[in-house]
């Protein structure tokens, strides 16, 4: 079936409190989406994220962000006052998220929340505390020792909590009960809120496509709890960290960090570890696009305290077994293969051999001195067609900075002339193809500039800030992308 999305971050969302929450500008926003004849709501991963604020490094796979819960909830329920909340700063700017006033305000807010909760006398708490133990055990512990430490990271701790010594364990278990109950509390109403709107959304047709990152963060519950999984030494060092080799995005490649996996290992335990991960997100969203999924055909590996990537070079990754393992173990579900950037012959037929739809990227196609698989007359149907993703410029800026040649392509090709009509003209060349899905990111229906980007790749200070304003999306704007993606069967 031909059906088409929006991509719109939660963080993106409107709301008084500094950043998007599951309050009710997210169920308005799945009424837009219904009224605009979507089906498909895509978001970034959702876990609590750490230095740099990007949802890509985040302290737990398993976690969910408390930066999202709505507030007017905890209101409701008498655990927060409206003027308490009102009085806090938030940032200055309702289009921007200020993340360490959100932070700040989030701290202070949330814990005095859980003060007043009583929240272990609250049977359906104590429920999910329980259906969760194999994760949140691990990650409420590992917050709560890292506020005790000042933030500081789990490979700086003292040896005896590094390297998670029984007795040193079971110290901090009970010296910091409080504080553990506080990161549940948190875990709890995330979990509660998150599955409310999901299931609205669900009810009224939309579906909700999630992103799963390949690789956790160094400093993360995952890693400290688990670090037999990793490329880690015996002081718990990173052998080799993750990133991919110089391309369009850098020059210099892109050092992202991440401990690498030991897929042998994971091998030898039938992938467990990655089950559970990939069932937990099979639970959290309907859809699962999974990021870098070359890294699966083949990993790129750069030497532990390296600057740049230039000097990593290529391993074997797990290939097909991983995803035979999954259909065996979770059944068939849908997922999205992130396949951008240079592909191999390898990872080109790993992707052919899960059966799951790759992705296609208008941004990409319009090299004036190439033909492009990117270009709407290549591609295959079961793909999943983008002006441009989290990670590219806004299509209207882009047109902006597009060379005389590449724009004279992308005009020629579009058979559209003036510069001011391009960026509805490649949202029209994405509807109308043949992709079986079209996912065009919220930006670009609003035609926002270089203001309303996401992310810059490789950068740090300045992204995952944009959020959409109360009263830039309306009926009229529904109603005709709805016209659109009825013209073209979706």
């Amino acid at each position: 079936m031909r059906k088409s999305g929006i991509l719109l971050p939660i963080s993106s969302l409107p709301s008084p409190y500094g950043i998007g929450t599951f309050s009710e500008e997210g169920y308005r926003f799945v009424d837009f989406l219904c009224q605009a004849g979507q089906k498909l709501w895509q978001i970034l991963p959702l876990g609590p994220t750490s230095y740099g604020d990007s949802p890509y490094q985040s302290f737990s796979t398993f976690a969910g962000n408390p930066y999202h819960i709505n507030l007017g909830e905890l209101i409701h329920w008498g655990l927060l006052g409206e003027e308490e909340c009102s009085s806090c700063d938030f940032g200055g700017h309702a289009g921007y998220v200020d993340y360490e006033k959100v932070a700040a305000s989030r701290a202070f807010l949330l814990r005095r929340a859980w003060e007043r909760s009583n929240i272990a006398a609250n049977a359906d708490y104590h429920d999910f505390v329980t259906k969760n133990a194999y994760w949140l055990e691990d990650y409420a512990l590992f917050m709560a020792i890292k506020e005790d430490k000042g933030g500081e990271s789990w490979v700086n701790w003292e040896e005896r909590i590094k390297t998670r010594q029984p007795e040193a364990v079971d110290e901090y278990r009970e010296g910091l009960a409080g504080e553990i109950e506080y990161y549940k509390f948190q875990q709890y109403f995330f979990a509660r809120q998150w599955k409310s709107l999901k299931q609205y959304a669900n009810e009224r047709g939309i579906e909700i496509v999630g992103d799963v990152p390949i690789y956790v963060a160094l400093d993360s519950a995952d890693a400290w709890a688990n670090p037999e999984l990793f490329q880690l030494d015996e002081t718990c060092t990173p052998k080799a960290v993750a990133g991919c080799p110089p391309d369009a995005f850098s020059a210099t490649g892109q050092l992202w960090g991440n401990p690498l996996y030991r897929w042998e290992y994971h091998k030898q335990t039938g992938y467990d570890w990655w089950m559970r991960r990939m069932a937990h997100c099979f639970d959290r969203y309907d859809i699962v696009r999974i990021d870098h999924f070359r890294g699966f055909d083949e990993y790129y590996s750069i030497p532990y305290g390296d600057e740049t990537a230039l000097f990593g070079h290529w391993e074997k990754g797990p290939g097909l077994e991983l995803f035979s393992c999954m259909r065996e173990r979770l059944g068939e579900r849908s997922v999205i293969a992130e396949d951008l950037g240079f592909l191999t012959e390898g990872v080109r037929h790993l992707v052919k051999q899960t059966g799951f739809p790759g992705m296609k990227v208008l941004q990409f196609a319009f090299d004036a001195g190439e033909s492009s698989d990117y270009l709407p007359h290549n591609y295959d149907p079961n793909c999943i067609v983008y002006t441009g993703t989290h990670d590219n410029d806004t299509t209207a800026h882009w047109v902006e900075t597009l060379n005389e040649h590449d724009r004279d392509f992308v005009k020629r090709y579009l058979n559209v002339w003036e510069d001011h009509q391009l960026c509805r003209a490649l949202i029209r060349a994405a509807v109308s193809s043949v992709a079986d899905t079209c996912i065009i990111p919220m930006q670009d229906y609003l035609g926002l500039g270089q203001e309303a980007r996401i992310n810059t790749p490789s950068t740090l200070g300045d992204n995952w800030k944009w959020r959409l304003m109360r009263d830039q999306y309306n009926d009229a704007l529904a109603g005709e992308i709805r016209a659109l993606c009825r013209l073209y069967g979706r």
